[in-house]
């Protein structure tokens, strides 16, 4: 699909390597000799004009890429120095090749004493995907080092100390400038933790042989702008408002009427026909003032409640609802209701009471939430986001959007989707409330409930990232409206 490419674990990475090893003849220092030099291009890209550049090698095969590098930049004439632990020597053939051949050609090596040489750049080749606990004391001396350096870093295919399944950083890591990936995208990298240390994050495939993936199991699906022209279609020109779908958005509890206003109004920008709010009777005039178009109720018990239920197509559950009498009672009523439901804040916190099974739903929590859903911890989740994301969707047979750097969208028996959009200025208050009214408004357009999560996500990581163009910090979830409407018009 275009906009969209394939994210793999740790597993099938090992696999492409040797995939890639047969396919060059069965020599692997072949496929590092191709890695190393690639790396240097690379290198020489990025950064010309570098005269003095440091390698910080490890013991296995990412190592052994940093040694061929190494030795590429010594034969121009730089200033190249390898430094690694003393109990880093290298610990496989091919690695040790590539050593012998960098110190054959007078390459200088250097044991790590507590301090790094000058350089003008870091070279971060210690342990790529082979590192998946906290680095032991040594290594976080080392890893500490590199990012005490004012110079970029170039991590070769994963920033030493990330874990490139889960996306986490159990400990040390270093904080990459860039990050060149080889052969296939990590899944890790594009969520969570790891996002604070890849840097800007690339790929080279090696000139590996397509047929080289064939039947290698993806892990995730990486989400970019061009996916959305695949699920937001032009209009008939003799349309109606009712194919566009009626979504009924409820919450607001007193005090809490900005979140379900912001709901509303994200759906009718993202496109539904209808949107119907069910809240408060003190919220009904401010929010007829802020948006007119939103046709709002007073609701107070489950009888006024139920007239709304029978003509939504989709329901917005959650924001601004509280846990309180009422929000517990609108709770019930909807998610018996036997309607599409979009479910976030409260609604979530109510839900964690339950292992209630809801088929058609898509859930949205953030760490937190997720953590309650879970019964486990905040760290806990972000350790694993794709593990956490599926445990949800199968306790509750349903699909989870899990928010957050590198969003995670899985639902049983699909691939997940990792959303490549978003920034930190969307780390606000009332953003989730936009996400859960853009997504119901894809749902009641007839996408199923899986697409309608992903399509929304990355269409509301989109518009965020377009609305701080002129910066992050102070951005606002109605910021958000302007080019959300935009965007849905690929």
């Amino acid at each position: 699909m275009s906009g969209t490419s394939p994210l793999y674990s740790t597993h099938a990475a090992r696999l492409l390597d040797e995939r890639a090893t047969q396919a060059l003849g069965g020599d692997a220092h072949v496929l590092m000799q191709r890695a190393g030099h690639v790396a240097w291009q690379h290198l020489l890209q990025h950064w010309p004009e570098v005269r003095r550049i440091m390698v910080v090698c490890g013991p296995g095969s990412n190592g052994g890429d940093g040694y061929v590098l190494a030795r590429h930049a010594h034969r121009t004439g730089r200033h190249v120095e390898v430094v690694h632990l003393p109990s880093h020597v290298p610990g496989n053939p091919i690695a040790q090749r590539a050593c012998t051949e960098y110190v054959a050609g007078g390459g200088r090596v250097t044991l790590f004493d507590g301090a790094l040489p000058a350089a003008d750049l870091v070279v971060d080749a210690l342990f790529g995907i082979g590192l998946s606990r906290a680095p032991d004391r040594d290594v976080r001396v080392l890893i500490d080092a590199i990012n005490a350096q004012s110079v970029p870093v170039f991590s070769l295919d994963v920033p030493s100390g990330v874990d490139a399944d889960r996306g986490s950083a159990p400990g040390a890591a270093v904080l990459a400038t860039r990050t060149l990936q080889f052969i296939a995208r990590h899944a890790g990298l594009h969520t969570g933790d790891a996002l604070e240390y890849t840097g800007v994050l690339e790929l080279d495939e090696l000139d590996i042989p397509a047929s080289a993936f064939d039947g290698v199991a993806v892990r995730a699906s990486l989400l970019q702008h061009d996916a959305l022209a695949r699920w937001l279609l032009p209009r008939r020109r003799n349309t109606h408002k009712g194919e566009s779908g009626h979504v009924l958005c409820i919450g607001g509890d007193e005090g809490s009427g900005g979140a379900i206003a912001l709901c509303a109004e994200a759906a009718l920008r993202a496109g539904a026909g209808l949107v119907s709010v069910a809240t408060r009777p003190i919220h009904v005039a401010p929010l007829l003032a802020r948006r007119p178009e939103a046709m709002v109720r007073a609701v107070e018990s489950t009888g006024d409640l139920a007239p709304l239920l029978e003509r939504a197509r989709v329901i917005a559950l959650g924001p601004g609802m509280g846990q309180g009498e009422w929000g517990r009672a609108l709770f019930q009523r909807a998610t018996h209701s036997g309607k599409s439901l979009v479910m976030d804040a409260d609604a979530l916190n109510l839900l964690a009471a339950s292992a209630l099974a809801l088929d058609d739903a898509i859930l949205t929590p953030h760490p937190g939430e997720a953590a309650r859903l879970l019964d486990c911890t905040t760290a806990d989740v972000q350790h694993d986001r794709f593990a956490a994301a599926q445990a949800i969707a199968q306790r509750h047979a349903c699909v989870v959007v899990l928010k957050g750097a590198g969003t995670v969208v899985v639902a049983p028996g699909e691939t997940a989707r990792v959303i490549d959009a978003g920034n930190p200025g969307m780390a606000v208050g009332g953003m989730g409330d936009v996400l859960t009214g853009v997504i119901a408004a894809l749902r009641a357009q007839g996408l199923s409930a899986f697409d309608a999560a992903s399509a929304g996500a990355l269409l509301h990581g989109l518009a965020g990232d377009a609305a701080a163009w002129d910066g992050a910090r102070g951005l606002l979830p109605s910021d958000l409206f302007a080019h959300v409407r935009r965007l849905a018009n690929p």
